[in-house]
C-alpha cells in the first residue's frame, strides 16, 4: 500500500483512503493519503468504497485483499452492485488462484456468468481498457432481488422455549 501511496502522490494523483479507526492507532498504516474518510468497522469500509468506487482493482496481497476481492465480486453476483472488478497479475501473482476460479467453474460451484465478472491482465492500461469495456449481465435467477438500506427498526423475536 505504500508503494501505491508513494507513486500516487509522485504523479500528483488524488486517492482517497477509506481506514477503519482501529487501524490509525499507534500508526498501523503509516503515512496514509491526503484525504482520507475514517469508518468504524470492516464492513463500513467495504460498503464505503464500493459506495464511491467506479471500479474496484486487486493488487497483489494478503487474506485482507482477497477478502475485498471475493466480497466485491459476491456483491456484484448478487446484484448489490454492478462495477467492474479486476486483478493486476503481477509476475502471475494470481495465477494460482485465477486457476482455482477456473476450477470451480469447471466442477459447477461457479457459474461461466459470474466468472465474466472478474477480469484479470498483466498490465495497468490492459486491465483499465478491460475495466472500461466491462458491461454487467446479471444473473436472470438472481433478478428478483432488491436490496434495501437496513432498517434501524428490529423485529421483536419471541424467544421463550416451549417445553
Amino acid at each position: 500500500m505504500r508503494c501505491v501511496l508513494t507513486t500516487v502522490a509522485r504523479h500528483k494523483t488524488q486517492v482517497l483512503g477509506v481506514i477503519p479507526s482501529a487501524f490509525t492507532i499507534n500508526n498501523l498504516v503509516g503515512e496514509t493519503c491526503r484525504k482520507e474518510i475514517k469508518v468504524a468497522t470492516m464492513h463500513e469500509r467495504l460498503l464505503t468504497m464500493m459506495e464511491l468506487s467506479d471500479a474496484f482493482i486487486a493488487l497483489p496481497g494478503g487474506f485482507g485483499t482477497l477478502e475485498e476481492l471475493f466480497q466485491m465480486i459476491s456483491w456484484a453476483q448478487l446484484k448489490i452492485h454492478s462495477k467492474p472488478i479486476g486483478v493486476l497479475n503481477i509476475n502471475g501473482f494470481f495465477d494460482g488462484l485465477l486457476s482455482f476460479v477456473n476450477h470451480a467453474v469447471e466442477q459447477k460451484f461457479i457459474t461461466q456468468r459470474a466468472r465474466k465478472i472478474l477480469k484479470s491482465t498483466t498490465t495497468a492500461d490492459e486491465l483499465v481498457d478491460k475495466l472500461q469495456a466491462f458491461r454487467f449481465e446479471p444473473d436472470p435467477t438472481l433478478s428478483q432481488l432488491k436490496w434495501s438500506p437496513l432498517s434501524s427498526q428490529k423485529e421483536e423475536l419471541d424467544l421463550t422455549l416451549h417445553l
